[in-house]
Parts: structure tokens; sequence; C-alpha cells
């Protein structure tokens, strides 16, 4: 009862969910139904220059008030990479799909920056967080300034144990069953379940712990609050509302997919992410050395993806998916919040 009563003061929302970031899955529209609806909503910011987040962020504001997270990653970028095995294990579908391989530079996702810290004075969200660890502390103490809670993503004990010891206000604790990215960050990446790792973060460490992985309905969500969570984050459990950009190809395979086809793979960015098997996994295996390090490995693919999608079908996608594929349902995010946000209210005032 306490800990999510002390999420709602500490956050502002009258439900205790966050909806995931899920950069490129999702934007402005799903932020503003969730935090109309009651919840925290993202807004994915890796994907975004400092003028592009500042206008989702003047878009958000203009159509709904309540707490806004800003999301972003703090990989470390370093020089282009050579992809020539990658683009050698992709030449027979060139030559199959018709296509050529890309040229150019194409966009990258970019680590949060001093740009973004800039463009946070203005932006004063109520919240931001952190993938793949933290930024430096001088621009940790820019978005503190700020006056916006700092949230950031474990998938170890040791993970959410620097993130407490570095100030932040509460820890997203995500299990093996999350979809997309693993945001681990001093540790390899880990298969740890959500109700393995979740009850050991809650035990050592002083502040806020969300609960992630798997979250779709009102069993994981009391779940997971037995385990002492404050809150959850539901991804992928939205991904099938009219307020996100997912495509038809990937919501009917999310349609008919279950846990058993679920795998982790680091075929589409080069970094360890959770989704649905497909062709190119198939092939490839889902673990490959030749593809090259997050977030690289993306634009060897991109014509590849681009063509087998006008054509209905999802051989080079990243179908991300968690463990809820099987329990996420047709409908408005607002449903989704309020289902998913209750089952947490229920749980603290039976508790």
């Amino acid at each position: 009862m306490m800990a999510a009563a002390g999420f709602l003061k500490l956050t502002g929302a009258r439900l205790p969910i966050v909806q995931a970031p899920m950069a490129n899955f999702a934007g402005r529209e799903l932020a503003i139904a969730t935090i109309g609806s009651g919840g925290v909503g993202s807004l994915a910011c890796a994907v975004l220059d400092a003028t592009a987040m500042v206008a989702e962020v003047t878009a958000i504001r203009a159509a709904v008030a309540g707490p806004l997270n800003l999301n972003f990653f703090c990989h470390t970028l370093g020089a282009q990479p050579d992809e020539t095995a990658w683009r050698s294990a992709l030449v027979p579908f060139y030559a199959e799909e018709g296509v050529d391989p890309p040229t150019g530079s194409p966009p990258l996702r970019r680590p949060f920056d001093l740009a973004m810290a800039e463009a946070l004075d203005w932006a004063r969200p109520e919240i931001v967080s952190f993938h793949f660890g933290l930024p430096d502390q001088d621009l940790l103490a820019r978005v503190r300034a700020t006056g916006a809670l700092i949230f950031g993503n474990a998938t170890t004990l040791a993970e959410a144990r620097h993130l407490a010891g570095h100030g932040c206000d509460a820890v997203i604790v995500q299990g093996v069953e999350a979809g997309g990215h693993a945001g681990h960050f001093l540790d390899d990446y880990r298969s740890v379940p959500l109700d393995e790792l979740l009850p050991q973060v809650v035990s050592a460490i002083d502040v806020r712990v969300i609960a992630a992985g798997g979250i779709a309905d009102a069993a994981s969500v009391s779940a997971a609050m037995a385990h002492g969570a404050a809150a959850v984050q539901a991804g992928t459990a939205y991904l099938l509302t009219p307020e996100t950009w997912t495509s038809a190809v990937h919501r009917r395979r999310l349609g008919t997919g279950s846990a058993d086809d679920l795998v982790a793979t680091n075929l589409f960015t080069g970094g360890i992410a959770r989704g649905l098997r497909n062709r190119l996994i198939d092939a490839l295996g889902p673990i490959n050395p030749a593809a090259p390090p997050f977030p690289y490995a993306s634009a060897a693919l991109a014509p590849l993806r681009a063509k087998a999608e006008r054509e209905g079908r999802g051989d080079f996608s990243p179908l991300w998916a968690g463990g809820g594929v099987a329990r996420a349902r047709a409908e408005p995010a607002a449903d989704v919040t309020t289902r998913l946000g209750n089952a947490a209210l229920n749980f603290r005032s039976e508790s």
C-alpha cells in the first residue's frame, strides 16, 4: 500500500503505471492517452533531436496535463564499425529480394548529450529516465537542476544498486520477460526473470522500484505488487492500441504470437532485444557475431525491411514483444492504462 501511494505522491500520477517509451513505435499520441488516463506517459527521445523533442513536448503539454517522462539512451556511440562481415551475411537476401545494399550514413540513435540537456531546461518534464545506464555526472547534475525526477533501468541487482547510489529517484527493474532492448550497462546481458530479480532489488535499495517485463494483465500486475513494486511499466500491452505506430505486419504477428515465439536477438540493431522470431532470425540465428554493435546493425537491413513490409511480410523487421504478448489486446490506450493501473490500485487496497 505504502509503496504505490508513495509513487503516486512522487509523480503526481493517479495510477501506478508507467507507459514504456518504445522508440520508433510510439510518440505523442500514446503519451497523451496515458497521461489523460491517469498514468505516466513517456516519450522516446533517443530517436529525436533537441528541436523535435521540444515540438513533441509542446504538443503533449497543449493536449493534456500530467506527469510526462522523457526517455534517453546512454549507450556509447563508437566509430563507424567495419560492416564487411555483416553485409556479406546479408548478400543472399539482397539478391533474393532484388534490392541494393544501402549507401550513405543513416541517422542513428544517439546518446544523451549537452544539446538535449539544454533542451530540458525548457521542456521541464516531471521525469527523465535513462536506458543503458546514466549520463556523466555533469549532465546528470544539469537534469537534476531542472527539478525532474530521475529514473534508471536495471537488469541486475548490481545495476539497481548503482542507480540508487547515483541518486535515482526510482529504479525500473527490467526482467527478461520485457520486450525490446535490454537496458544492461554494468553486466553482460543476463536472462533474469522478473519474479527473481524484483524482490532482490526491493530488499536491497531504498528508492521506489517499478516492475517491467511481462506486465499485461491483472495477474502480472498483482504479482509485481506482491513482490514490493511501487508501480508497473507496460510496453507490449500497448502495442496493439491505435495510438501506437505498430505496423500492420507487426500487429498481425502480435495477434497470433506466444511466449514460445520470443527470442533475444542482436540482428536488428546490434543490441540485445527481445521479439518474435522471423525469417532473418531463423536463417542467421538469434545472436550472430557478424552483426555490428548497437545501433549500427539496422542500417544494412533497411532496404530489406522496406521491401518486405511493402509486400506484407515481417521477414526483416524487428517484431519487438515481451512475455505478455499473448495477453495484449487490440483496445484503446486509455483502456490499457485504466485496466492495469486499477489492478495495481486494487492490490494496494486489499493488502
